[in-house]
């Protein structure tokens, strides 16, 4: 079997961080709440049930939780006309499925949103499965998002590598036993991302497609060594 590549969407392939950032800002605001932007963009990645702790605090008052998730929602679907992949995005995936490997989407997204977020991204031809928000019971930083797209690949922790922006997909790709390489898209720092466990770090994806023969997925095979490369 081919080794997986995981790769996370929003902030990764899709500029859509500082949309969820508002979006969120937008929502907490009709509830009365009103947090600094930058707290609630360091929370992007995680599930809204996480990020409510993280911007909120896990001892607030739970109960207009879902109320506040699905406004959220509602927000950000204004957003949908507007958004865009990045750069380069969708040739890496190409670029990276013609070197041997099976390319995964992994999202906690809506059906609705994934819909959206894959016409975007205009690469359906090289994408082997996608994950959505009924695969995961935990959401990042936990592994459950990590291990589903495995499962829909079929692969081994190692015979996979993660693609991802935050520090919360880092986190939830070690916790799975899977190595990350981040990008610099989502708005984290290169510090931060190292210092998290990433094994590279490059600006995006663009960036990441130029430097693909140095990368550990330049070449189809397990970070473990294992395998032959298909395509130069």
């Amino acid at each position: 079997m081919a080794p997986a590549a995981l790769f996370d969407v929003d902030g990764t392939l899709l500029d859509t961080n500082y949309l969820h950032t508002l979006a969120w800002a937008e929502a907490l605001a009709q509830y009365g709440h009103s947090p600094a932007m930058a707290r609630i963009h360091a929370a992007i990645g995680m599930g809204g049930d996480q990020l409510l702790d993280r911007v909120l605090g896990d001892h607030r008052d739970r109960s207009q939780d879902e109320e506040i998730s699905a406004a959220q929602q509602a927000l950000y679907g204004r957003f949908w006309p507007r958004l865009r992949a990045f750069d380069g995005a969708g040739d890496l995936l190409r670029a990276v499925a013609a070197r041997g490997w099976r390319v995964v989407l992994a999202s906690s997204a809506s059906d609705r949103d994934l819909a959206v977020m894959r016409r975007a991204l205009g690469a359906d031809d090289v994408i082997t499965a996608v994950t959505g928000a009924d695969d995961v019971e935990a959401s990042k930083p936990a592994p459950d998002l990590v291990r589903a797209a495995l499962d829909k690949a079929g692969a081994d922790p190692g015979e996979a590598v993660f693609v991802g922006d935050t520090l919360w997909d880092i986190q939830a790709a070690a916790h799975a036993g899977v190595p990350c390489i981040a990008v610099l898209s989502g708005g984290w720092s290169e510090r931060d991302l190292r210092a998290a466990g990433a094994v590279e770090v490059h600006e995006d994806a663009a960036d990441l497609l130029a430097h693909l023969a140095e990368s550990a997925l330049g070449h189809a095979h397990t970070p473990a060594g294992r395998g032959t490369a298909t395509s130069p």
